[in-house]
Parts: C-alpha cells; sequence; structure tokens
C-alpha cells in the first residue's frame, strides 16, 4: 500500500503535499453559551436570557473564536482627578469592559474592581505619585490604555 498522486506517481512521506494552516481548527470541550441583555423598552423586566452557541464536539476556526473576544475600550474615567494617597473610586465607561480583570494606574493595579457590565466598572486608585498616570484596562482580549487617564494630585 501507498499513497499516490492522481498522476500515479508515489509520495513519500518528506514530500506529502500539505502545508500549514494559518487557521487552526479548534474542538470545542464543553458547551459554550452567549448572554443577551433584555429589559428597559421591551416591557420585560431587566435581566438577561443564555443562548446555546456552540455544543461540545464543535470544530470552529480560531479565528472565529477571535471575534468572540473583542478588546475593550475607555471612553470615560470619571473623576479623572484624585490625591496621590489613592483611594479614589472611579468609574470607567466603554465597550466590552465585561472582559476586564485588572485595572493599572501607571504600574499599579487598582484595587476593589467591580465589573458592573459590558460598559462600565468601577476600581479604586492605588498610591501614586503626582501628575498624569496612564490607565490600562487589561483583558485576555488585549488591553487598552487611556493615555494620562487619572490625574494624581
Amino acid at each position: 500500500m501507498g499513497l499516490y498522486k492522481e498522476s500515479g506517481q508515489r509520495i513519500t512521506k518528506a514530500a506529502f503535499p500539505a502545508a500549514a494552516v494559518s487557521d487552526p481548527p479548534k474542538r470545542i470541550t464543553e458547551d459554550i453559551y452567549y448572554s443577551e441583555p433584555y429589559g428597559p423598552g421591551d416591557g420585560r423586566p431587566e435581566g438577561s436570557k443564555r443562548h446555546l452557541l456552540y455544543q461540545a464536539g464543535t470544530v470552529v476556526p480560531q479565528s472565529v473564536i477571535d471575534r468572540h473576544f473583542t478588546t475593550a475600550t475607555i471612553a470615560s474615567i470619571s473623576p479623572s482627578t484624585g490625591p496621590a494617597a489613592g483611594g479614589t473610586t472611579v468609574t470607567i465607561k466603554g465597550t466590552n469592559l465585561d472582559g476586564v480583570s485588572v485595572v493599572n494606574f501607571g504600574a499599579t493595579a487598582g484595587t476593589s474592581l467591580k465589573v458592573l457590565s459590558a460598559t462600565e466598572l468601577t476600581v479604586k486608585t492605588p498610591a501614586g505619585t503626582a501628575g498624569a498616570a496612564n490607565v490600562v484596562a487589561v483583558a485576555d482580549s488585549g488591553n487598552v490604555t487611556k493615555t494620562g487617564g487619572f490625574n494624581y494630585a
């Protein structure tokens, strides 16, 4: 037994006609759901419902999985000024914030992070030095930076 091209030419293992896949397939290992919000304006109480997105065993390209993890944005930080001692509770508004696991002020992580929704979170500032500090929302889909987003007074 052997492997052959359509022309009848035998194929060796070293010359097997294949190319690396740039978008490798991934097998989903457990059921995956997505959440859809509903509420004010549609006559139902506020909340969300879950829908099956991928059943265990489904095979999808990595690029399809990556599209479900969109990078966050920071639209506003309020208040944007606080004492160098830290402890200011700030509200960050933007998009895709529900995947944020840490918010850094300069090189130091904030505390008491609470993700309120995909568009809003709160966090307490750590101690810092006087002046502007970059605010970095860290998420598995990628980090987003608001340059000079918080000013230590």
